[in-house]
């Protein structure tokens, strides 16, 4: 019984401490990707959400850097996410809102400003409350 006792730790010792096949690594990474993208999305509608309860003229900037931002610090999933998002939405506002190149250029340069890790401050509107 000892000697079963013993067989059964070594392989739970050596087992734990072997590498993981290729497969199991990548279907880990996928989980991790993929939990990244969620929480990149829910960063980019977190700031979306504050952008609209703000409601602060030319504060849009600001938080557009600062969804991408929180979202690729995620790491890829979430950066991935947030191109996505801000694509998306860039592409959306740019032929049914009628704001104008200008305004898309902006927006897209201040998305890729923050998914670089840029400081969102960069854009920040004086008088904006502190609570965004």
């Amino acid at each position: 019984m000892r000697l079963w006792i013993c067989i059964a730790l070594l392989c739970t010792v050596l087992c734990a401490s072997a590498e993981r096949p290729a497969f199991v690594r990548g279907i880990i990474r996928a989980g991790q990707f993929v939990r990244d993208a969620a929480g990149g999305a829910k960063d980019m509608y977190r700031a979306y959400r504050d952008m609209r309860e703000a409601n602060y003229k030319g504060a849009d900037k600001y938080f557009h850097a600062r969804g991408n931002y929180d979202a690729a610090r995620r790491g890829p999933g979430g950066a991935w996410a947030a191109r996505v998002i801000s694509d998306a939405r860039e592409h959306w506002q740019s032929s049914v809102s009628g704001r104008g190149a200008e305004d898309t250029r902006a927006d897209q340069e201040a998305n890729a400003w923050g998914r670089r890790g840029g400081d969102p401050n960069r854009y920040r509107p004086k008088g904006l409350p502190s609570k965004y």
